[in-house]
């Protein structure tokens, strides 16, 4: 089994990281911290309480995160996800959230797991800031990390060079890359360059939805069964009202009737990565699109030192690469380049329609 600790603020792009989770037999989520960023913290736990519930998985362990960014000043995207942060789905009340707060508990799973513990974050680094307050060691106990955010040498979708979960607290992000730098395993970022690229169309989700013909990645039409679980066709039923939508937002931001789902790359890049390393599949090749620590599914990938701009009055919360090694410090990340986003996209369309295998 791979412990994973899930970091995420659902949101409708963290909800379809959360099935995709539910979806894998030999993934034990550990606990699931709910951080305050698309919409606020309390909302969040609530969301995530309620994904579970609907899929029947009462028994993931939910984490409150902390209220405010280590700044003290939030912003929420109710606009991108909704008031609730649902969309047009309705969760029922799932189970009382874990009394452990977000930070204890990703410090007590690494612990739980040392050397063991795959860590995603989809979210804001509130939490895993705080939790290295409590936990310096963190980095070492942590087999890997990987964070879904930044934007590098490329526009925003914050404000004009910023990346959402990064804009929300710079300073958490700053203290997180800095820590995780030093570790044997680089963090691993899937940066808004990277993850745009994975599209889930109108066409895909009738797809998914089992409700006739949809489309593969080269275009071509498809007819594949449904979920054979009636609990599960329930869950992907809100999961649709949600991702309606997403696509609305999508289509008033001039991208068109489509969704941007950059979270369930990233998580499905983690436990893709802990498959291969488990089964000694990893390479040691340095060369500019493979890092040292294993290849990276899906991706093509680089080694650079990055950096969160804190001070610029246009640009706090700018994810900077050093590209050119102008700053002559040693990489302290991998960052994702490119993703095939098709082959990704019909792996997660089959694991979806599949559901749940226990």
């Amino acid at each position: 089994m791979i412990p994973l600790f899930i970091d995420c603020d659902p949101g409708i792009d963290d909800a379809i990281a959360l099935g995709y989770a539910l979806c894998q037999e030999d993934v034990l989520i550990t606990g699931v911290a709910a951080s305050g960023g698309n919409v606020p913290t309390g909302q969040v736990v609530r969301n995530t309480l309620g994904w579970l519930a609907l899929a029947g998985r009462a028994d993931v362990p939910v984490h409150p995160g902390a209220d405010l960014p280590l700044s003290g000043e939030a912003e929420y995207a109710e606009d991108t996800h909704g008031d609730t942060g649902t969309g047009y789905a309705v969760l029922p009340q799932g189970a009382a959230p874990d009394a452990r707060d977000a930070a204890r508990a990703w410090v007590e799973a690494a612990r739980a797991h040392p050397g063991e513990l795959v860590g995603v974050l989809l979210g804001p680094a509130t939490n895993l800031a705080l939790a290295l307050e409590i936990e310096p060691r963190l980095p070492a106990l942590i087999r890997r990390l990987f964070v879904m955010g930044g934007a590098f040498n490329y526009r925003g979708n914050t404000r004009p060079t910023t990346e959402w979960n990064i804009s929300c607290d710079p300073e958490a992000a700053a203290r997180v890359f800095a820590a995780f730098g030093r570790a044997d395993s680089l963090p691993v970022i899937g940066p808004l360059e990277a993850t745009e690229a994975v599209v889930m169309t109108p066409a895909r989700l009738d797809a998914i939805l089992g409700d006739g013909t949809g489309h593969n990645a080269a275009g071509n039409a498809v007819r594949e069964p449904g979920p054979r679980d009636d609990r599960w066709q329930h869950w992907l039923g809100q999961l649709a009202a949600a991702l309606r939508f997403y696509f609305e937002f999508h289509e008033s931001d001039g991208h068109g009737y489509l969704a941007h789902i950059h979270d369930p790359y990233v998580l499905a890049a983690a436990i893709g990565w802990a498959r291969a390393d488990a089964a000694g599949r990893g390479t040691a090749d340095d060369s500019p699109d493979r890092g040292a620590d294993g290849i990276i599914p899906w991706a093509e990938t680089a080694r650079v030192a990055i950096d969160v701009e804190l001070h610029g009055t246009l640009t706090r919360g700018e994810t900077v690469a050093d590209w050119l090694g102008r700053w002559n410090r040693t990489p302290n990340a991998e960052v994702i380049r490119r993703i095939d986003a098709g082959g990704f996209l019909e792996h997660l369309q089959t694991v979806l329609m599949r559901g749940p295998t226990s």
